[in-house]
C-alpha cells in the first residue's frame, strides 16, 4: 500500500473480528517497525508489553477498565480485539544518556527537558504501530490507561516501578466500517491549523 493510502486510511477501530488472531509475523513487524521511531539522543527509552492470549487480555480489561461501568458500551467492542500492545516510557533512561559526557549535562535534573520527550517518543513508536496495522490490513486503537489504575496494572502484570504506560493499542482484522463515535466532528484541514511566518499570517506556500 502507498504510503500515503496508508495515512488516509488511519482510523481508530474500536470493533474487531474474535475468530481471527493476528499472525505472528504481523505482530513481529509491528514491534520491529516501533522501534525505528525518532527518540532524543538514541535514549529509545521505551518498552512494550504483548497481550495475544485471552487470559491476559482479560487481565489487561480487569485491571485497566473492569471498575468503570460507564465504558460498558465501548468495551463491548474493544473487548473483542485479539492482541493489545501497552507502550511504556522510561524516564530514566532519557535522563541517564542525557547525563553522559557527549551531551554535556552534568546532572539527571527533569528540569532541563522543555517536554517529556520519553513520553512524546513511546507515542511516535505507537503511531508507527498504527500505521502498520493498516499497512498490514488491520484495524487499530490507541487508548489511555488512566493515572488511578496505573498501580493496578504495574502489579497485574510485573511492571518495574520506572516504566509508565505511555498508552495501549488493540490490534485486530475491523469487524465493520462503522465509523461512529468522535468521527461524526470531521477532520480539521491543514489550512486551519498551519500558520505561516507569523500566527496570524494569510495562507501561503512557497
Amino acid at each position: 500500500m502507498e504510503f500515503a493510502e496508508v495515512v488516509r486510511r488511519r482510523r481508530m477501530i474500536r470493533s474487531y473480528d474474535p475468530d481471527r488472531a493476528v499472525p505472528p509475523e504481523v505482530v513481529e513487524r509491528l514491534l520491529e517497525h516501533a522501534t525505528h521511531a525518532p527518540s532524543a539522543g538514541f535514549s529509545q527509552g521505551w518498552a512494550f508489553l504483548v497481550l495475544q492470549t485471552p487470559e491476559d487480555r482479560d487481565r489487561f480489561w480487569a485491571s485497566t477498565a473492569g471498575k468503570r461501568p460507564q465504558l460498558t458500551k465501548w468495551l463491548e467492542g474493544m473487548r473483542t480485539a485479539p492482541l493489545i500492545i501497552v507502550a511504556l516510557s522510561h524516564k530514566d533512561a532519557y535522563l541517564d544518556r542525557y547525563a553522559e559526557p557527549d551531551k554535556g549535562w552534568t546532572d539527571r535534573s527533569e528540569a532541563r527537558w522543555p517536554v517529556p520527550y520519553w513520553d512524546i517518543d513511546t507515542g511516535m513508536a505507537s503511531l508507527l504501530m498504527l500505521l502498520t496495522a493498516v499497512d498490514e490490513g488491520l484495524g487499530a486503537c490507541f487508548f489511555g490507561v488512566m493515572p488511578e489504575q496505573i498501580d493496578e496494572f504495574r502489579a497485574e502484570f510485573g511492571v518495574p516501578e520506572g516504566f509508565t504506560p505511555v498508552g495501549a493499542i488493540s490490534v485486530g482484522y475491523r469487524k465493520s466500517d462503522n465509523l461512529r463515535g468522535s468521527t461524526h466532528r470531521g477532520r480539521r484541514e491543514w489550512r486551519d491549523v498551519t500558520h505561516f511566518g507569523h500566527w496570524n499570517s494569510p495562507d501561503r506556500l512557497s
